[in-house]
């Protein structure tokens, strides 16, 4: 696809859209948290949930391939040109209901922010949540967990363009087939998420504690104990900073897509053998440590952080000076230290999943959505 595909006619249907602007110079260098990807045919800001609805049935109808972009933190975009069309979510309406503990918000709005104002507002449930760097759009379509929590457990409802259809309207939580960061939105191109509910908790009490390590951080003792929103925020954010995991334009360690594989759920033979060549090569006390969670009949959860540990790649792996390394905070995250292009960023990923496949047999899958590559 060219810049032909864009015809003036399509253009100027763009402009005439309200709450629309166009943007012929940005970059996904720019529109994204690794501060990696090439030049989109056209970028177009949507400052409305209308607009985004009508901005993508007009694209869709004319058969002009567009990326919908919020925060941009869980892309992986291909150097270069690209032919498509980036639609940034910049909806970011927000209205809270501290007595039922109700929220709507546009999908445009910056997740962090809706996280502060609804523990400001004294409502718990997405406490845990707090530090996740993107929008709020992209919640429900990768089911955003971390700490114990996830937005599953909160979500009521979205506000879905179907882009089959062009057909606006409410579809429940439970239609979107959540689970492990994933839905039926993912990897699909099914639909737009404009909006989202959630139905938070009016006491200002957070969720159940349920992860150790911020059990651990509140000195809570038994499990499922709960604690002020503002204070599990605190220390939630406390963490993450702890590991590279609260954005920082000045800080590469932040320049990344966050924890970059998902952790992996396999057989539980498959399990046994990983642990019993830690406790050949390293030992049984660091073999009984290995993290291990259960996840259905016959199946455990690993943890991919201590896969990639254990494999040998360290943090800060290669080397000072490389474009692209793991986080010198947390193995899990691949950090662009600046002047790094997308093959970079490729080329490790490729080397720590086939590093740890090799190494245990074990393949790491990433999380993030790939543009125009792909890491096979």
């Amino acid at each position: 696809m060219t810049d032909s595909s864009l015809t003036p006619d399509i253009r100027k249907c763009l402009t005439r859209i309200a709450d629309v602007s166009l943007d012929e110079d940005t970059t996904f260098a720019g529109l994204t948290t690794l501060h990696l990807g090439g030049r989109p045919l056209l970028a177009v800001r949507c400052g409305t949930t209308e607009a985004v609805a009508e901005v993508v049935q007009l694209l869709d109808a004319a058969a002009i391939p567009l990326l919908i972009v919020g925060g941009g933190s869980n892309l992986v975009v291909a150097d270069g040109d690209l032919g498509l069309v980036a639609v940034i979510l910049e909806n970011d309406a927000l209205e809270l209901d501290t007595g039922s503990g109700l929220v709507r918000v546009g999908a445009g709005a910056v997740w962090d922010d809706v996280v502060a104002a609804t523990v400001a507002a004294g409502l718990g449930g997405i406490e845990c949540l707090s530090g996740i760097p993107g929008s709020a759009g992209a919640t429900p379509v990768q089911n955003v967990g971390a700490y114990g929590a996830e937005i599953s457990e909160v979500l009521t409802r979205v506000l879905l363009l179907e882009r089959a259809t062009g057909e606006v309207s409410w579809v429940d939580a439970d239609s979107l087939e959540l689970a492990y960061r994933r839905s039926n939105l993912k990897f699909t191109g099914r639909g737009v998420v404009l909006e989202l509910e959630m139905q938070l908790n009016p006491d200002g009490q957070s969720a159940p504690l349920r992860f150790g390590e911020l059990s651990r951080s509140l000195g809570a003792t038994a499990a499922g104990e709960r604690r002020p929103v503002a204070q599990v925020r605190e220390a939630v954010l406390a963490l993450r900073r702890g590991k590279g995991m609260v954005l920082e334009e000045s800080d590469h360690d932040t320049w990344s897509a966050g924890s970059f594989f998902t952790n992996p759920v396999v057989e539980v033979a498959v399990a046994d053998a990983v642990q019993a060549a830690v406790r050949a090569e390293r030992g049984g006390e660091d073999a009984d440590r290995m993290p291990r969670f259960p996840a259905g009949e016959g199946q455990v959860k690993l943890s991919a952080a201590w896969l990639i540990d254990r494999t040998g790649f360290h943090r800060g792996y290669p080397a000072e000076g490389a474009p692209v390394r793991l986080s010198t905070k947390h193995t899990l995250a691949l950090t662009n230290r600046g002047s790094a292009v997308t093959a970079d960023l490729v080329a490790l990923a490729r080397e720590v999943r086939d590093g740890v496949r090799d190494r245990f047999g074990v393949t790491l899958v990433p999380e993030p959505v790939w543009i125009g590559v792909s890491i096979d």
